[in-house]
């Protein structure tokens, strides 16, 4: 069984998964293919999910029956002592900082004044 989800991602990205699996929610995909197919589907889904985020579990031969990868989360799965749990982001810790934006001038733009107030 493989289950993949996604978040914040390009619809285009979710109507190429559904030709392998079938898409029980929005962005949670379910389905059973080989393990050659999930891993081909694995790596289009990185390399298209964009500024979104990817979950994939699949059933394996371990001792917690299943395994995962994630793509672009914050919480990061860790192997201990072959057991894999996951790691979540330290709370006291800030984020690290965003790069600035530049703002958009204020103001009307030419085009703007010209449809609001009827002049050509």
């Amino acid at each position: 069984m493989t289950v993949i989800v996604l978040t914040n991602c390009p619809a285009g990205l979710r109507g190429f998964l559904t030709r392998w699996l079938l898409e029980i929610s929005a962005g949670v995909f379910v389905g059973n293919p080989s393990a050659r197919i999930r891993d081909l589907l694995w790596e289009e889904v990185r390399q298209y999910a964009g500024q979104g985020r990817a979950l994939l579990a699949h059933t394996t031969n371990n001792e917690q029956g299943f395994a995962f990868r994630t793509h672009d989360h914050a919480w990061h799965p860790t192997d201990l002592e072959g057991v894999t749990l996951i790691r979540r982001p330290d709370p006291t810790t800030p984020p690290p900082a965003a790069t600035p934006r530049s703002e958009p001038p204020s103001g009307w733009s030419r085009a703007a004044k010209r449809r609001r107030f009827g002049r050509s």
